[in-house]
């Protein structure tokens, strides 16, 4: 026979708070841990800055992984296309996930589109990292 330090009517406690604490919370707001206050919903933002996407999801563009896009004033065979590592925070949950521009991504529920980037490529010099600016929509 095991013999309980406690008993085990004193352990129920214990075990609920460590379920409650796993437990995600429907109404509760996105999970953004950002030293930069999230931007309005439509705002046009830079690497690293939160926006808000709908009531309950803010998007933030981590990085440019790819910007294949034709420069302004060159004539190409093919546009090209950008592609933006974007980290999505809802509810409870944090994805991290390549959005290419003009194309909807489902996630969780939600969809979400890179809307917009901006500057235009150009040729020389290319665009740095912090003349970035993007546009977001869904929710």
């Amino acid at each position: 026979m095991i013999k309980h330090s406690l008993p085990l009517a004193a352990l129920a406690p214990v075990a609920l708070l460590s379920l409650a604490a796993c437990a995600v919370v429907p109404n509760a707001g996105p999970v953004v841990d950002s030293s930069r206050e999230v931007a309005q919903q439509g705002s046009v933002v830079p690497l690293l800055q939160p926006v808000q996407l709908g009531q309950r999801t803010v998007v933030t563009p981590m990085r440019v992984t790819e910007d294949s896009r034709c420069p302004q004033g060159v004539q190409c065979i093919q546009a090209g296309r950008v592609i933006v590592e974007t980290r999505i925070d809802g509810p409870g949950w944090r994805q991290t996930q390549p959005l290419t521009l003009g194309e909807p991504h489902s996630v969780r529920g939600i969809t979400v589109t890179l809307a917009s980037v901006e500057p235009e490529q150009r040729a020389d010099p290319q665009v740095k990292s912090a003349e970035y600016r993007f546009a977001f929509e869904g929710g």
